[in-house]
């Protein structure tokens, strides 16, 4: 897709420029008073300001009003978007508002005019950024499987963006150009996660791993199952060990040009497909267990930006894949695993696999990488979502600096979270009577009780918690989200570690 910017002088430009649609976001201070409307509104006779009042159009951000512009502007299309905004441009807000101008084109548009105003020369490489993002995540489509009229693949062709005359067209275009990098690392992310689980098994993980590895110029290290049990990954090769595919521990490592500012350690739940072992879930409870990989593909995307966009630090990528199956080999209710870190953990819920995993790769993190921060994304727990919703990940974080860098990339990429508490006396209810801990608390506070159990392996690191069970899907299509996977994490983790300049 084409991404073209350019400034407008004057209201007349907008009226004049080709294209099959032009969508203007419009601020809810504006509708009665903003110059382009009005410059619109008199080349159709008045039209626009009827229709505002005739539909009660008020810019509420639920709000859109569109028609057919009879050959009257230079676009066959004018539509309006609700941005209910009081001043000044969002970076997610761009991003939002591009979606849903491609949301409201029809399917055989191929030319695309986006008016933005408040865009000033400071805010232009952002909104650049937001604009290609947005087109390229609205557009994406895992159409592998479909066949047919379902394979429907977006004609967009061309994007073109007019900004006011304050805002910097070159600017946009290089923010432009690291949107499409970004967005890309996304839709890997979205790629991996809703291929089906008998394909996107641990070994076939490792082999997208190390097919990036090899294009990015990554360190690429695949550990089988003997090799992790010399490392003493007990607990991570428990959980794998009822399926016929073998776990793999996978390992990416990026390293800047220049002396790193510091060594990071990212770290995503990769258990490819969850039945939830002997404690095997409901068909229901199953059925998008596929996606419980969604932190390792969100790590994933997230290096194959940073590598990319050059990122200042040293990455180190780290995904223990396995399968959680039934079967007579699994480990058992029960059963005592002892991890890389020589502490032992009781087995009562087999179902609570994706923090065994993450332990033996924390541990691995801190003894054989000695990273100076670990930030670990997991599809961990339910009980994130009935405290949060499905929309919002949980975060938890042993220090202030790392939670409120974390919140500020959020708020950049639209990737919603809300910082939980760490309460000391929950880990009661993981103590054993026969070993160090259990894998599970009861059932209030549970995605406190699991961060509290990730806590146990960090030593002395800097660690931050993502449990991104309810956003790592969406149940429909919203936004620049179509309903499947999300991709969320991956743009979080590139604004955290590599933000704009």
């Amino acid at each position: 897709m084409k991404f073209t910017f350019r400034t407008w002088e004057s209201p007349s430009q907008v009226l004049s420029e080709k294209a099959d649609a032009v969508v203007i976001p419009v601020l809810d201070a504006d509708v009665g008073v903003d110059p382009v409307l009005g410059a619109i509104d008199g080349q159709l006779s008045g039209y626009l300001r009827q229709a505002i009042s005739d539909e009660q159009f008020a810019a509420k951000a639920t709000q859109s009003l569109s028609f057919h512009t009879q050959g009257k502007l230079g676009a066959t299309r004018l539509t309006l978007l609700g941005a209910s905004k009081p001043t000044g441009v969002v970076q997610s807000d761009v991003k939002l508002w591009t979606a849903r101008a491609i949301r409201s084109l029809p399917s055989t548009a191929k030319v695309l005019t986006l008016c933005l105003r408040g865009v000033s020369a400071a805010d232009s490489a952002a909104a650049g950024q937001s604009v290609a993002a947005g087109a390229r995540l609205v557009t994406y489509q895992f159409d592998k499987y479909m066949s047919g009229d379902r394979k429907k693949r977006s004609a967009l062709e061309e994007v073109i963006v007019l900004l006011p005359p304050e805002a910097s067209t070159e600017a946009a275009a290089a923010g432009a150009q690291r949107g499409q990098i970004i967005a890309d690392g996304v839709c890997l992310t979205r790629d991996l996660v809703n291929e089906q689980p008998t394909e996107m098994c641990p070994r076939r993980l490792a082999e997208v791993a190390t097919d990036l590895a090899q294009r990015l110029g990554l360190g690429c290290t695949v550990l089988g199952v003997k090799e992790c049990e010399a490392l003493g990954m007990g607990m991570f090769l428990g959980v794998g060990r009822g399926s016929v595919e073998e776990p793999r521990f996978i390992h990416l490592t990026y390293k800047p040009a220049t002396t790193p500012r510091k060594k990071v350690a990212l770290i995503g739940k990769s258990v490819t497909f969850d039945s939830g072992g002997l404690s095997i879930k409901t068909t229901e409870g199953m059925l998008w267990m596929k996606m419980d990989m969604g932190g390792g593909a969100a790590v994933l995307g997230a290096i194959s930006a940073l590598a990319q966009l050059q990122c200042p630090d040293e990455v180190h990528v780290l995904l223990a894949a396995a399968e959680n199956m039934p079967s007579g080999n699994s480990y058992k209710l029960g059963d005592v695993l002892r991890g890389m870190s020589g502490k032992t953990v009781e087995i009562n819920n087999t179902d609570a696999e994706g923090r065994l995993t993450l332990a033996d790769a924390m541990t691995y993190a801190v003894d054989k990488l000695g990273v100076d921060e670990i930030i670990d994304l997991a599809t961990l727990t339910g009980s994130s979502m009935v405290a949060l919703g499905s929309t919002t990940a949980a975060l938890f974080s042993n220090n202030d600096s790392l939670a409120t860098r974390i919140i500020d990339a959020s708020t950049k990429t639209g990737d919603d979270l809300w910082r939980m508490p760490l309460r000391d006396r929950l880990f009661d209810s993981l103590k054993s009577d026969i070993a160090d801990m259990k894998n599970s608390g009861d059932r209030y506070g549970g995605s406190i009780s699991a961060a509290l159990f990730l806590r146990e392996f960090i030593g002395d690191k800097v660690w931050a918690h993502i449990d991104m069970a309810g956003p790592v899907h969406a149940e429909k299509d919203v936004g620049y989200t179509p309903k499947g996977a999300s991709g969320y994490g991956a743009a979080l983790l590139v604004e955290l570690l590599a933000p704009r300049q």
